[in-house]
């Protein structure tokens, strides 16, 4: 089962970012020479108006290939290509260059967009956590500063907050016990306070000595749109501030998982829920379906060679100085970012397999 949810998750996300390419690239009349979901041997395939859709045998990743992408150039189909509106369609490098950006783009924006259409249909089943404090500690930050149960936090460190997680989230990564200025409402009134953090021995981190996360919200009508959208934007923020953390070296290598940390993820959740029902089930496998689509969305837009944000970023230079950048010269760059990635990928899970199954 874990095997099966695993292949099944990893698809849906694979599928979302290789699909909004495979539109996009469609919308600027692009010949897409391979829509396929997976990497190495082809299990399966089925040819249409110059294009393969195709399932491969590993079920990481996926591609969408474009004629004259990478020099991938096919002049046995070209020569029946007569004008824009043949078949197969232009060449990638024969579009407008803000053609070029949206189809990059795309891929991305459809991981972040089909993570917020699972947050919305998550809030409409679930509800959402509330930022209402349901406890304070004692001869805690919070104690000492006058805070109450039933505070409402909005702001912390000038950062709005909509949902509990992102106070604890705040609270989980402020590893060096920095002050947080806090701003919550009281009876409809607003109050400003400064806590400054309390390590705990035990636990190893610092607290605020705030507990809260019990007041659910039971989302109505646009309200699952709204919160739909905190939800997501909670994942960002968690991604975007989880990528801070390991790239200023507060995170080790170990604290980050690949596909077999996942499926071990995968598996572990679903023998935790699976009393409770298929329904269960479902938006729990959902939920993470979630988190693996926005976070596949946010890293593909980092500026790094091999990734859509690199590929951007030689748009860009093209958009500015009016000329494209020598095809050998960002293939050679995208090819070392292939390299890179793909001996941290070979890292990452001999991590995961000494985390999970030599230990």
């Amino acid at each position: 089962m874990t095997i099966i949810l695993f292949i099944l998750i990893f698809s849906i996300v694979v599928l979302s970012h290789e699909f909004g390419h495979f539109l996009l690239a469609r919308k600027n009349g692009v010949h897409v020479v391979e829509f396929s979901i997976g990497m190495g041997p082809m299990i399966w395939h089925h040819d249409s108006k110059g294009t393969r859709y195709a399932v491969r045998a590993l079920p990481f990743g996926g591609a969408c290939m474009f004629e004259g992408e990478d020099e991938l150039d096919l002049p046995e189909r070209r020569d029946s290509v007569q004008d824009e509106s043949a078949p197969y369609g232009r060449k990638f490098t024969e579009v407008g260059v803000w053609g070029r950006i949206s189809i990059i783009f795309a891929g991305p924006l459809f991981n972040l967009l089909l993570g917020y259409v699972i947050a919305v249909i998550l809030v409409g089943f679930s509800g959402s956590d509330l930022p209402v404090v349901s406890q304070i500690m004692e001869d805690s930050a919070a104690e000492a500063a006058g805070m109450q149960s039933g505070d409402v936090l909005t702001k912390v460190n000038g950062e709005s907050i909509h949902l509990y997680r992102e106070v604890s989230l705040i609270s989980a990564l402020n590893t060096n016990g920095n002050p947080l200025d806090i701003v919550y409402e009281r009876d409809g009134e607003t109050y400003e306070v400064t806590l400054q953090p309390i390590y705990d021995e035990e636990a190893g981190r610092y607290y605020m000595g705030i507990v809260g996360g019990g007041t659910y919200l039971d989302c109505k009508g646009l309200q699952v749109l709204q919160y739909g959208f905190y939800e997501t934007q909670y994942v960002m923020k968690a991604t975007l501030k989880s990528l801070q953390m390991l790239f200023t070296g507060r995170l080790q290598r170990t604290d980050v998982s690949g596909p077999v940390g996942i499926a071990h993820y995968v598996g572990e959740t679903y023998d935790e829920v699976k009393g409770y029902g298929i329904p269960t089930v479902v938006l729990t496998m959902l939920n993470i379906v979630l988190l693996l689509s926005v976070n596949l969305g946010i890293m593909n837009l980092l500026p790094l060679p091999a990734l859509d944000g690199g590929r951007l970023i030689f748009l860009f230079v093209e958009l500015i100085r009016g000329k494209p950048v020598a095809p050998d010269k960002e293939g050679f760059v995208h090819f070392i970012g292939f390299v890179f990635f793909f001996a941290l990928m070979l890292i990452v899970m001999y991590n995961d397999i000494v985390n999970y199954w030599i230990h």
